[in-house]
C-alpha cells in the first residue's frame, strides 16, 4: 500500500447554525479544504454522515453533496458507524488512496442536528444502541454512560469531581478555539451544580447538539509536496479499527473500552509507535467518563487512572499528553457524523504549529480516537508531520 497523507482541513464554526442546510454545512467546509490543499480536482470522496435521514430527512448523500460541491460524476460514498462515521470515512478514503484507486480524495463529515425537537434528536441518537435490549427499554446515552461511570468509580474509585475536572479542562481549551459551539469557560463547581442528567452524569458532563462539518484532502504521501500551498502534511502513519457488542449487557467489563484498546494496537504497530510517541490526541469525550476510559484504553495512563490525570494537569496542554486541545466534542461540539474528521482537522492544525493560544508545543505526532455508540465500534488514526 502506499503512504497517505493529508494536504487541506476546512472546517466552519459549530453551534445551532439555523441558516445553514446539510448541504451547505458540508461545501463550506469542503471548499475551505479544497483551497487548503491547492487541488483543482478531487477523484473521489467519502462522506461520514450518522443519521442524514432522521435528522434532516435527507438520504442519499453520495449523490446531493458531490453534485452540489460541484463534482459530480465522481464517486462517492456515504460512510456511517454511529457517531464513528467520521473517523470510518477518513479510513475509508485513506484506504482508497493507499490502494492506487485514486490520488486525490475528499473526506468529510456532516451532521445537522439541530432542525428537530430534542426528543427526535434523542430517538435518532438512540438508534446507535442496541434497539431491542436498550433503547426499546427506555435508556439513553446519558444513562449508558452513566452506566459505564458508575461502573469505573465503583471499580477504581473516580469522583464525579474528576468527571468535573474533564470538562473544565476541555472548556478552558476551548475558550481559545474560535470555531468551538461552547467556549466559555467553567469550573469544577459549575459543574457539579449543573442539573442532573443520568447520575453521576450532569449537564456539564455531556457534549451538546450540534450542527457542523469538516473536510480533508488525501493525496499519495510522496506526492504531498506538489499540495498544500506550502504548509506541511501529516502522513497518516497508522491506522485500527475494532468493534465490540453494541449492548452494554453483552460486554465483559463496563469500565472499559475493549473496541478502542484493540484499534489502538493496531494504529501502534503500524506507526511502529508507543503512547509515549505521541505528542497529543484529541479523543472522543461524549461524555466525561468517555476521555477517561479512553486515554485508559488508548495506554496514556494506567486502567483506573483517567479521572486523576484531568485533575493533576496530565492531559491539559503543556501537561505530560494533552487531551483535546481544540476543547473536544464537550466545549467544540459534537456533530456525530463529522466528528472524527474534525478531531483529524485538528491534529493537522497542530502539526502545522497553527493554533494560536491553545497550540501544543513541538508537536510532531497526533493521535485521533473516535468510536459509535457506546463503544460498540472505534477507529484510530496517528499522524506525523512530513
Amino acid at each position: 500500500m502506499r503512504d497517505v497523507a493529508i494536504v487541506g482541513v476546512g472546517m466552519r464554526k459549530w453551534g445551532e447554525m439555523w441558516e445553514q442546510s446539510l448541504r451547505d454545512l458540508f461545501v463550506d467546509s469542503a471548499l475551505a479544504a479544497i483551497d487548503d490543499a491547492g487541488v483543482d480536482h478531487v477523484d473521489s470522496m467519502y462522506i461520514g454522515c450518522m443519521s442524514g435521514g432522521l435528522f434532516a430527512g435527507q438520504e442519499h448523500l453520495s449523490s446531493l453533496l458531490a453534485d452540489y460541491l460541484g463534482q459530480a460524476p465522481i464517486p462517492a460514498t456515504r460512510v456511517e458507524s454511529a457517531c464513528a462515521s467520521g473517523g470510518m470515512a477518513l479510513r475509508s478514503g485513506l484506504l482508497e488512496v493507499a490502494s492506487g484507486a485514486s490520488d486525490i480524495v475528499l473526506v468529510g463529515g456532516v451532521e445537522k442536528m439541530n432542525d428537530v425537537s430534542g426528543d427526535q434528536a434523542t430517538y435518532a441518537l438512540a438508534t446507535a444502541s442496541d434497539q431491542e435490549w436498550e433503547a426499546f427499554n427506555g435508556v439513553t446515552f446519558p444513562g449508558l454512560y452513566a452506566m459505564m461511570a458508575v461502573a469505573h468509580m465503583h471499580q477504581y474509585g473516580t469522583t464525579p469531581e474528576q468527571l468535573a475536572a474533564v470538562a473544565v479542562k476541555n472548556h478552558f481549551n476551548g475558550s481559545m478555539n474560535p470555531l468551538a459551539q461552547f467556549p466559555q469557560k467553567i469550573t469544577v463547581e459549575t459543574v457539579l451544580n449543573s442539573v442532573l442528567v443520568a447520575d453521576p452524569l450532569h449537564i456539564l458532563d455531556c457534549s451538546p447538539i450540534t450542527d457542523g462539518a469538516a473536510a480533508l484532502i488525501l493525496v499519495p504521501a510522496d506526492q504531498a509536496a506538489k499540495f498544500g500551498n506550502g504548509k506541511p502534511a501529516a502522513r497518516i502513519a497508522g491506522f485500527g479499527s475494532a468493534t465490540d457488542s453494541i449492548g452494554l449487557h453483552d460486554r465483559k467489563n463496563l469500565a472499559a473500552l475493549d473496541a478502542v484498546a484493540r484499534a489502538a494496537q493496531a494504529a501502534y504497530k503500524m506507526a511502529g509507535k508507543t503512547p509515549a510517541d505521541i505528542d497529543l490526541c484529541e479523543v472522543h469525550d461524549c461524555f466525561t467518563i468517555s476521555e477517561i476510559m479512553a486515554i485508559e484504553a488508548l495506554g496514556f495512563v494506567e486502567q483506573g487512572q483517567g479521572g486523576k490525570a484531568a485533575v493533576s494537569g496530565e492531559t491539559a496542554i503543556g501537561g505530560r499528553i494533552p487531551v483535546n486541545a481544540s476543547g473536544g466534542l464537550k466545549s467544540k461540539g459534537h456533530p456525530v457524523g463529522a466528528t472524527g474528521v474534525a478531531q483529524a482537522v485538528e491534529v493537522v492544525e497542530q502539526l502545522r504549529g497553527a493554533c494560536g493560544p491553545r497550540q501544543v508545543e513541538g508537536a510532531k505526532v497526533g493521535l485521533t480516537q473516535n468510536m459509535g455508540g457506546s463503544g460498540g465500534s472505534a477507529v484510530v488514526h496517528i499522524l506525523e508531520v512530513i
